[in-house]
């Protein structure tokens, strides 16, 4: 990788203090770390970055970072830390805080958390696959379904179910197209396309297999994901 190629890529992990389902989820304990250290670690390790900020309005998510040598460059405001802000809406003050110090990059990419089992070569490939774009079109982690979304059912109270697509449902799994889903642990994007008013390019998937896309939620995704990290890195 080109030393002009790396200036020209941020990496945002952001990680608020707030978290209903999973308290304190993005410092819960993961397989002997807090949960974030593992994402961290991915991000450095894939030498792709001129800059891996850490998005937080949280002194403990901060010392975490600053652990692992990530000491965010500046906090984020309360007014982004709440449960009706976007990540658009942090992405546009990260890079407008950067472009106020002089640092303009080409490429932002958001790297969740909460998605410990992602690996530093997935975060290659998918710049591979951006760059082979000629970096104008964003980049996302997705997985296939396990079996084809034809066949969902809505469950009410009761427990009686109800086709999503009437008919489809007893279709051949061979006679249906794949379906793929954002794996909720990561996205490449131009920055042009950050600005608000930016015209938006179709989506590329970047396929992670599913043993590596568990995005955590719930208590359930928690065990499930350290069940996975265990079997994969030989931990016991």
């Amino acid at each position: 990788m080109s030393d002009v190629a790396k200036a020209g890529r941020l990496a945002v992990i952001p990680a608020r203090g707030g978290s209903k389902r999973v308290p304190r989820k993005n410092v819960v304990p993961f397989c002997g770390e807090p949960l974030m250290a593992h994402a961290i670690r991915a991000a450095v390790a894939s030498s792709l970055f001129a800059a891996i900020h850490v998005s937080t309005d949280d002194d403990e998510i901060a010392a975490v970072a600053a652990a692992h040598g990530l000491r965010p460059a500046f906090p984020r405001p309360a007014t982004l830390a709440d449960d009706h802000a976007t990540l658009a809406d942090v992405l546009h003050f990260v890079t407008a805080r950067f472009a106020e110090a002089g640092e303009a990059f080409a490429s932002v990419t958001v790297l969740m958390p909460t998605a410990p089992l992602v690996r530093a070569d997935d975060l290659v490939a998918a710049h591979a696959l951006f760059d082979g774009a000629g970096g104008r079109r964003p980049v996302l982690a997705v997985t296939r379904f396990p079996v084809p979304v034809e066949w969902a059912f809505r469950r009410d109270s009761a427990g009686t179910l109800t086709p999503v697509q009437p008919g489809k449902d007893q279709l051949r799994s061979q006679d249906l197209a794949e379906a793929w889903y954002d794996a909720g642990a990561f996205a490449i994007h131009p920055a042009a396309s950050l600005v608000p008013g930016a015209v938006a390019h179709p989506w590329l998937g970047h396929p992670l297999p599913r043993e590596r896309a568990v995005d955590i939620d719930t208590m359930e995704d928690l065990a499930f994901a350290a069940l996975l990290f265990r079997a994969q890195n030989g931990a016991a």
